[in-house]
């Protein structure tokens, strides 16, 4: 094989890889992102079933359920129009608490419940991520409070 046309066969071998490669990265990137869905949104049917997304808002006052004798435990994230029952069985944060606002990340079942794989309260009395301190706002005037 003459020089010329081994370079030429190298160079479109690297091309095909790197094709490849950047096909592999894309799709493991939307396989892995994970979008941001309000309660009302949820409600909307806008959220993916048995896809991975974070759900934000804030825990409804009374509604955290431990079952007895495991670490799972079920609560309720409000956007004050619409609410989202959610079951986590890990240890929770310390600094979850009712009334509080959460961001969860994780998957929606056929049957409405969240299921989250992770959850993360807010760190201080002023912090908030964006996209939650929107979505509690949409649902405040929704509902007319």
């Amino acid at each position: 094989m003459r020089p010329r046309r081994q370079r030429m066969l190298f160079i479109g071998l690297v091309l095909v890889g790197m094709t490849a490669a950047a096909g592999f990265a894309y799709r493991a990137f939307q396989e892995n992102a994970a979008y941001f869905f309000s309660p009302a949104e949820i409600a909307a049917g806008k959220a993916p079933l048995e896809r991975p997304f974070r759900l934000g808002g804030m825990v409804v006052q009374d509604s955290l359920r431990r079952e007895p004798g495991s670490l799972a435990v079920e609560f309720v994230v409000t956007d004050f129009a619409h609410t989202v029952p959610v079951l986590y069985e890990r240890m929770l944060p310390p600094l979850f608490e009712e009334g509080q606002g959460v961001v969860a990340r994780g998957r929606l079942r056929a049957d409405g419940v969240f299921v989250a794989e992770e959850v993360l309260a807010k760190h201080d009395e002023t912090y908030m991520p964006p996209e939650v301190a929107e979505a509690l706002a949409r649902g405040k005037e929704a509902s007319g409070q």
